[in-house]
């Protein structure tokens, strides 16, 4: 098993206090009667800085810290959890989750993951990067931020502010099968919220940057230009009328499609079949030039992890291999219930990566020659059983290949299905804000709808 990684004083509690907790948890459940169980502890803490025109807006700080238990009598599941760390307290939460669990009905499905599937010998991933960030310090990045994005254009009217967050946190993971593990993780950001106005016309947007380590985050000046510039193109926005034409999703929220497809092809929307890539294992389901990776190990990644939330190891996986779908996401239960083995996904996908064409952004407009840049989807107009997709959306029109002129108040839509298959390029212009890797994405023959 990995070796007790030491924590700095900056938590409270030290990494063999939570491995102590996380034991004493499992030796009581099983002295009291159950056949199996597992146990998590977690500490964290956060500090968030928001000012706007020019004067601090809040301050805030926060400290947390809980613990779980998950208990098994045979194939009855009960859980339960306290933020009270105390002798008595845990053991209170043990006999909570066996009462519950002798409550519950049977399920052969349900318990701990196959013993020969738990990680041993975890790499460190470089996860951790305290930010030694005082308040005062916080502030003035904050300020330096706004103030480039109020400097950056005239029409920069109104400013919705900027938040500088920090954030830190330990856990250790355990169950009764001998695993136990545990690591502490930072996630820090800058985010900025400017409002454009000319005439009676205005327009919001915004940009922010994200990093385990402080220092990879994007300088502050350059992130209040972004929202500025973001903010101010979307002046004089326009209506389409309605037509059918290729769209092409900004790298921002060209995201949200792999997110889809991560809800279609785990496990508990395939053993419930409200999926629309349900039995699609081995088939085409993207275009041929489409391939997606997840990879947990990549080093200070934003969702890598050296094992699951069960304590499965991981492994990359192609997902999508030339357009054919090689793999799915699913944790011990959902595989179970779906007469296969879990992929080490309790807890959802890693860091999703589709791969990218020679393609920069402007050469992906210039594919596009004619249609619809989208920059701002609204609203949760997609289904997931059938891949129905309408979302209403802004952006811009683009002909020729140069971008024309805002537009707004409009809707795409089409099926996921089709949209998949019809990915003319993905453009190398990839953006890291979260656990989906991409750059923007063009996609054949939406339907826009306007006036």
């Amino acid at each position: 098993m990995n070796a007790p990684v030491v924590i700095t004083p900056r938590f409270s509690h030290s990494d063999q206090v939570l491995r102590g907790i996380a034991q004493d948890m499992l030796g009581y459940a099983k002295q009291r009667g159950a056949t199996a169980a597992a146990a998590e502890v977690t500490e964290g803490f956060g500090q968030s800085v928001t000012v706007r025109h020019g004067e601090v807006e809040t301050i805030e700080y926060n400290r947390d810290k809980g613990l779980g238990i998950t208990v098994y009598v045979g194939q009855q599941r009960g859980n339960a959890s306290t933020s009270d760390f105390s002798p008595q307290a845990v053991r209170d939460t043990v006999e909570a989750a066996l009462s519950i669990a002798r409550y519950t009905a049977k399920d052969d499905c349900s318990g701990l993951p196959d013993a020969d599937m738990l990680a041993h010998d975890c790499a460190d991933l470089d996860l951790y990067h305290p930010w030694d960030l005082p308040v005062d310090d916080a502030i003035e990045l904050a300020l330096e931020c706004e103030q480039s994005a109020l400097d950056a254009d005239k029409h920069i009217s109104n400013s919705e502010g900027v938040t500088v967050s920090v954030h830190e946190a330990q856990f250790v993971h355990a169950n009764s099968l001998g695993f136990i593990g545990g690591y502490p993780t930072s996630r820090h950001s800058v985010s900025c919220a400017v409002i454009a106005g000319q005439d009676d016309a205005m327009e919001r947007d915004y940009w922010y940057s994200v990093a385990r380590d402080a220092s990879e985050i994007v300088e502050v000046r350059q992130i209040g230009r972004i929202a500025a510039e973001r903010a101010v193109r979307r002046l004089n926005a326009r209506q389409l009328d309605t037509m059918q034409v290729p769209v092409l999703f900004e790298a921002p929220v060209a995201s949200g499609l792999l997110g889809h497809f991560v809800s279609a092809v785990s496990g508990g929307s395939l053993y419930r079949k409200s999926s629309f890539l349900l039995d699609q294992m081995d088939k085409p389901v993207f275009a041929p030039h489409i391939s997606i990776d997840d990879v947990p190990d990549l080093r200070k990644g934003l969702a890598s992890s050296p094992f699951d939330d069960e304590g499965v190891r991981v492994q990359r996986r192609t997902i999508v291999e030339d357009g054919v779908l090689r793999g799915y996401f699913l944790g011990s239960y959902s595989a179970r219930k779906l007469g296969l083995r879990t992929t080490g996904n309790a807890g959802g996908n890693h860091n999703l990566i589709l791969r990218s064409n020679e393609l920069d952004f402007a050469g992906l407009l210039k594919t596009m020659s004619r249609g619809l840049l989208v920059t701002e989807l609204l609203g949760q107009g997609v289904n997931h059983v059938t891949g129905d997709y309408s979302r209403g959306a802004a952006g811009f029109w683009v002909e020729h290949g140069e971008i024309q002129y805002p537009v707004q108040e409009i809707t795409i839509a089409g099926n996921l299905k089709d949209m998949y298959r019809n990915i003319i390029a993905v453009g190398n212009d990839v953006l890291v804000q979260g656990s989906k890797q991409c750059g923007s994405i063009l996609v054949d023959g939406m339907t826009v709808a306007g006036r």
